[in-house]
């Protein structure tokens, strides 16, 4: 039987029930090589020679491939249809060549989608490895390697604290930055508008806003502050007022194209609340199932038979008045031949979302997203009619607009409407009769104030929009740039928002004044259509490795005989603006706000991070945040006593801690701990600070072998600890209250990777507020689960006897237990119930990259 290979045991699992018995179908669980995170793994001096090395974890899939091959030597490479499904086919044959029998046949075959139809079309056309895939993927693979092996030892030498650098992570971060940047220095406008609340004669009510005020038409910043509002109040106030025109336009919306990579990452955020790493892995999963086509792609065009297939499902569920005459065409923006294939889309179009055969959460509701976006894509206009109403005062002196709109036909917007979760605008009200010539009366008129504001901190979303119209990053590759700066500690998530870190900034700000060419953003996506180009067959790669290490190596040299004090004095200068802004009082910025004598400057520690430190150093210990320059100069409180030590909030280079007792000549250095990030300071008592000074807090002893669990904080966040295991939790607060039962599943999930966990004893059903209920068999014995709630079954309670009723009973008295409710997953926060974000640990080697 030949053996055919994919990257994941779900695809195989799904193409053999295609193949049948007439094939054996393995999976290389991804990459099966990878470069050597050491010097030397791609050589300048060889002509960019590099040295591959088969992982550790691969090795058992590469002898199962190879015992397959000793009784059928014909090799089938079914891996994705991108620029990294090639190279993992590449690399399975360099592995697998010395393995294949003399005349042994290999081909390479892809498909778009998973589907009975295209893998059977797919094996009966096979083809060779696409070369110039490969050489893409190897250019890529090598600038990669000697930006982040040649660069990051600059960093660690010349800015303490800082991890490392990456081609593109480096740009994405300074995307970041620079948006924070901009936040910072920007100056709020004031500005006001005027409405009014009229009447027609008919007693009907509509809502107009001025727009000629003296006779002349505003523009935004015309009415500056409330005495100007006043007087235009008074204006409208004191005059008669009728309608000067009243202007009807049919209007039309057309649907937006399917989905392609960045805009399904952009709307599962934004409607769904998934990461960029989320959502592309529950797409992995509907992709390796057959539900969906592959979803990293930068094409929008849809297969004819696939357009078809959207036009009768819309005929059957909608009518053919949904239906336009001929279907919709969309074309590629992208020039890139790398990853522009097929939109994503569903396999199947009359399978809707409420026949989905998945239980996973997520996944359904991507599912949803992806088929409501497709149907639409191909379904007619919707119709409107947008009216336009003119108001006036008889000398000319006062105007106002009314602005509505009526939906005659609703179209695509009966499925699906990108700017649903928008505020209405006013072009979107209901408008009553109204006559032109007739009178307005006035209800009321009232000024509002505004304030122009700030740019948004990026999102996942819109990041990765943003990268996109840089030209920066590819489909394979946005999600794991943008978890990368997350995991470096460069950059934090707060309520969806991404914020730099200050040590984030930092290497932002040192990259832009010793590289500032390899932190550009057109010398990066110039560099990328370098890589398309090679993908294409157009540019040969080692050409273009060749130029890049040339000028690469003399900017390297240039920062060899810098010194980490000449460095921190160019960061102060250069962020000088923002470090130290304008006091009101007129002062001098740098003038320490707290001993008056000494000046402040960028100061850095060891373990990484910088503050805002006095040159009088030791006489006076004034630290605060560099990314706080307004912050009040706040001295120790003392929250309290226990056992005789005052137990103390204070604030410190890295921001606010708590400390018991002082540093004495035996004890320079007491018991402290970090207030979690999100934490509000004035929530932080005696009792809180005890819990935050008693961390590592001992769970209890592991069931297996007895080794003590513990719960703790540590620099990637919350985290439950057995023996030199770590597993990370989703809440600070889980820390104080998590069990056995619950510390044991956590643990478990990190050691299984995201395998399948174990089955439920029973299902008993739904709780009130939502989610199952489900009798599951721990390693500390059987226990109820629901949500986070695990609550351990009375010893007198066997399983299957265990009802919804009593299941209720005993996760109430465990949440009780807790001091806390545990939200339902789908739950949305509310802005008081923030809890810090637990940052991710660095992740472990992708086993295929995006």
């Amino acid at each position: 039987m030949p053996v055919v290979v994919v990257e994941s045991p779900a695809k195989a699992k799904t193409i053999n029930k295609y193949l049948g018995d007439d094939y054996t179908v393995l999976a290389s669980f991804g990459h099966v090589r990878d470069l050597p995170p050491k010097d030397g793994s791609v050589d300048p001096e060889a002509d960019f020679a590099m040295k591959w090395e088969v992982a550790s974890e691969s090795k058992k899939h590469v002898k199962a491939i190879k015992d397959a091959l000793a009784s059928d030597p014909n090799l089938i490479l079914a891996t994705d249809p991108d620029r990294e499904g090639e190279a993992i086919s590449w690399h399975l044959l360099e592995t697998l060549a010395p393995a294949l029998k003399k005349g042994a046949e290999v081909s390479r075959v892809t498909f778009n989608a998973i589907t009975k139809a295209a893998v059977t079309e797919a094996m009966a056309n096979p083809r060779q490895i696409d070369q110039p895939l490969v050489d893409a993927y190897l250019a890529r693979r090598a600038l990669d390697y000697l930006v982040g092996f040649n660069l990051s030892p600059v960093l660690w030498r010349k800015l303490p604290g800082a991890k490392s650098a990456g081609r593109v992570q480096s740009v994405a971060l300074r995307v970041i930055v620079d948006r924070e940047m901009e936040i910072e220095a920007f100056k709020a406008r004031e500005y006001w508008s005027v409405h009014a609340r009229l009447a027609t004669p008919r007693g009907d009510e509509y809502d107009a806003t001025m727009t000629v005020f003296g006779g002349k038409k505003l523009e935004r910043f015309d009415i500056a502050d409330e005495e100007a509002a006043k007087l235009a109040v008074a204006a409208i106030a004191s005059r008669e007022l009728k309608v000067a025109s009243v202007a009807a336009k049919p209007a039309s919306r057309n649907p937006w194209p399917p989905f392609m990579t960045s805009t399904l990452q952009q709307e599962a955020s934004r409607k769904l609340g998934l990461g960029a790493r989320a959502c592309m892995s529950a797409a992995q999963r509907l992709y390796e199932a057959g539900h969906i086509t592959y979803m990293r792609t930068d094409g929008i065009d849809m297969a004819p038979e696939a357009v078809m297939a959207a036009r009768d499902a819309i005929k059957a569920r909608f009518g053919a008045e949904y239906l336009p005459k001929s279907p919709r065409m969309y074309k590629n923006k992208a020039k890139n031949a790398q990853e522009a294939h097929e939109c994503i889309r569903p396999t199947d179009m009359m399978l809707s979302p409420d026949r989905l055969p998945v239980s996973d959460k997520d996944q359904k509701a991507l599912y949803d997203l992806i088929w409501k976006r497709t149907i639409a894509s191909q379904m007619e206009s919707a119709r409107m009619e947008r009216t336009t109403v003119e108001i006036a005062s008889p000398d000319g002196q006062v105007g106002l607009r009314a602005n509505g709109q009526v939906m005659l036909f609703d179209g695509f917007l009966r499925v699906y409407d990108q700017g649903r979760d928008d505020e209405e605008d006013e072009d979107s009200r209901r408008l009553p009769l109204i006559h032109e010539g007739e009178a307005a009366e006035k209800r009321a008129v009232t000024p509002e104030q505004h304030f122009t504001q700030a740019p948004p901190r990026y999102t996942e979303a819109t990041l990765v929009k943003r990268m996109e119209e840089l030209g920066i990053g590819r489909p394979s590759t946005y999600a794991s740039i943008v978890t990368t700066i997350q995991d470096r500690d460069y950059v934090r998530k707060e309520q969806n928002r991404l914020i730099p870190e200050d040590k984030g900034r930092l290497v932002t700000i040192f990259l832009l004044k010793y590289f500032p060419r390899y932190v550009s953003y057109d010398f990066t996506a110039n560099l990328e259509g370098e890589l398309d180009d090679i993908s294409s067959g157009e540019r040969a790669y080692r050409e273009v490795l060749r130029r890049f290490w040339r000028d690469f190596t003399a900017a390297l040299e240039g920062t060899s005989e810098l010194r980490i004090g000449e460095v921190l004095e160019a960061i102060d200068e250069t962020l000088a603006p923002h470090l130290y802004p304008p006091r009101p009082d007129g002062s001098d910025p740098r003038e320490c706000p707290l001993c008056h004598k000494g000046r402040l400057h960028l100061k850095t520690a060891r373990s990484g991070g910088a503050f805002i430190g006095c040159s009088n150093y030791p006489d006076c210990r004034f630290t605060r945040p560099i990314s706080s320059p307004d912050a009040e100069v706040v001295g120790d409180a003392v929250l309290g006593v226990d056992n005789g030590d005052e137990i103390s909030l204070k604030n410190g280079r890295f921001g606010p801690y708590v400390q018991r007792g002082e540093a004495t000549a035996e004890k320079p250095k007491p018991p402290r701990a970090s207030i979690p990030k999100g934490w509000d300071l004035a929530s932080v008592d005696l009792e809180r600070a005890l819990a935050l000074l008693a961390l590592p807090r001992e769970i209890g002893p592991h069931p297996e072998d007895g080794v003590p669990v513990e719960a703790g904080i540590g620099r990637y966040g919350p985290y439950v600890k057995h023996g030199a295991k770590y597993a990370n939790l989703p809440e600070v607060d889980e820390v104080f209250t998590i069990g056995m039962n619950r510390a044991v599943e956590v643990l478990a999930q990190k050691v299984t990777r995201g395998r399948a966990a174990a089955a439920p004893l029973a299902e008993l059903g739904e709780h009130p507020e939502g989610g199952p209920v489900q009798v599951m068999s721990g390693r500390y014995g059987p226990y109820v689960k629901w949500g986070k709630v695990n609550a351990t079954l009375p010893r007198d309670l066997e399983p299957d006897s265990v009802t919804l009723e009593r299941a209720l009973e005993l996760i109430a008295e465990k949440a009780a237990k807790s001091g806390k409710k545990p939200a339902k997953k789908a739950a949305a926060k509310k802005p008081a119930e923030k809890k810090a974000a637990a940052k991710k640990p660095a992740a472990a080697k992708a086993k295929k990259a995006g």
